[in-house]
């Protein structure tokens, strides 16, 4: 199958050539003909998989075969994505299919000034990428209408909700026109996205390429259990051990992203941070540097689980669990893109069993686990399979009970400050107690 055979125009054939696109994914197969037809369209596929060139290539197409040219204000067709990377990853792709056809594309998002965002949208914008906090705020100042969009697309409808975005959501629904195409596309499907589409598409179509909220296969994965306050220090162990190149980290904590970035270049190591308190043109400089090469370790919050598009990243490492088990799927996503193979560690302390467990029974595979011998945890994880079981924690050795008897009762020997306490461990050395006299105290003159 090719991307002609799809029915797509020539300039998109030709701007997917320039990029060495040749065979569509099976995603893209089966998204591109319903899309150009204009049904609606609810899609899963993993992260990796293509889903952004399966809505965008049909998308582009209709805007340049159908409806008038863009007015003032407005816009024609809306993707919504839950974070600032996503919109500039899915900005950037749409700008390279749409090279040549006359459409203007444009992202919006929180975290730097609205208004140059006000002033690029008074002349229109055929495609809008906006994260939905940022969108509402253009549209309560009246710098985007909404009564020329034909087309809305929801990119990791899932990531949204998690996010707490439902109440912008549902205000953006209700400013939009009724008769409209809408596409879901995401990584994995919960209820409650299933609920949403069940409001805002109309008879769609849903496609499944791949099993639900399993991982690429592409992905060898493994864990490393250890005490939490060790983390850092096997990290850098397993860093220098395995040679590793270019590694993405996450962390659960934007303290804990800062503090192992400082560890990281304390031992003059190549590495850079990125999570919500920063800002955004320090956390987009961070990524460039990253892409390019000139940074070996980003070490992240889930920011950037989705929307950090690397070619041939060869390694995740989660130094924590992600609190929601769909985002280990999208964390690890970060490698193993495009038919390349990649590799996802995690760091697992007793305190994250529960949520190596959902992982598990999420995947529905049993993580390989493996030892380092001079990290063997004092505080044992518990064994776990996908099935959701977490067996009980091995019990803790019983003491050996003093010799002589009398239990408590027995104090052993009593140690003198000039003999060998180490003899006897257990038992504090007893200090000499000078002789004071007792006798009657002679008063002072």
């Amino acid at each position: 199958m090719t991307f002609a055979s799809l029915g797509l125009i020539e300039p998109l054939l030709r701007a997917l050539e320039t990029l060495g696109y040749q065979t569509p994914t099976p995603v893209q197969a089966q998204a591109i003909p319903p899309v150009l037809e204009g049904r609606d369209l609810m899609a899963a596929a993993q992260t990796g998989t293509g889903k952004t060139a399966g809505f965008a290539l049909p998308l582009l197409q209709r805007l340049t075969m159908e409806g008038p040219k863009v007015a003032a204000n407005s816009v024609r067709a809306l993707v919504l994505v839950p974070t600032r990377e996503l919109a500039e990853q899915v900005h950037e792709a749409v700008a390279q299919y749409a090279e040549h056809l006359p459409l203007t594309t444009y992202a919006a998002y929180g975290g730097v000034s609205i208004n140059p965002q006000m002033m690029k949208l008074r002349r229109g914008v055929d495609v809008l990428v906006a994260t939905p906090g940022r969108l509402l705020d253009l549209y309560r100042q009246n710098a985007v209408k909404f009564s020329q969009l034909q087309t809305l697309i929801l990119d990791e409808a899932d990531r949204m909700l998690d996010l707490g975005f439902s109440e912008e959501l549902r205000d953006i629904y209700a400013a939009l026109p009724k008769r409209r195409q809408t596409l879901l596309f995401s990584a994995t499907f919960s209820d409650a996205i299933r609920a949403l589409a069940g409001q805002m598409l109309d008879n769609p179509l849903t496609i499944e390429v791949s099993p639900r909220n399993v991982a690429a296969s592409s992905v060898k994965q493994w864990i490393v259990t250890v005490d939490k306050k060790r983390k850092s220090e096997l990290f850098i162990h397993l860093l220098k051990k395995h040679r590793w190149g270019q590694v993405l980290v996450f962390a659960k904590t934007r303290v804990g992203v800062d503090q192992l970035v400082e560890r990281l270049q304390g031992l003059s190591l190549n590495a850079d941070g990125i999570h919500g308190d920063k800002p955004q043109a320090t956390r987009q400089r961070a990524l460039d540097r990253f892409k390019s090469g000139d940074v070996q370790i980003l070490v992240a919050t889930d920011v950037a689980a989705r929307g950090l598009d690397i070619d041939d990243l060869p390694t995740v490492v989660n130094l924590d669990l992600p609190i929601v088990a769909e985002d280990y799927i999208h964390r690890i996503g970060r490698t193993g893109r495009a038919g390349q193979t990649g590799e996802a560690i995690s760091l697992v302390c007793a305190d994250e069993v529960d949520l190596l467990s959902a992982i598990e029974m999420l995947t529905r595979q049993t993580l390989q686990r493996r030892e380092e011998p001079d990290f063997i945890p004092e505080h044992r994880v518990p064994a776990t399979d996908a099935t959701g079981q977490v067996l009980k924690k091995p019990k803790k050795p019983k003491k050996p009970k003093t010799s002589g008897g009398g239990g408590k009762r027995n104090l052993g020997k009593w140690v003198d400050s000039g003999e060998a306490a180490a003899e006897v461990p257990s038992i504090k050395p007893v200090r000499k107690v000078p002789v004071f006299n007792t006798g009657p105290r002679k008063r002072k003159p």
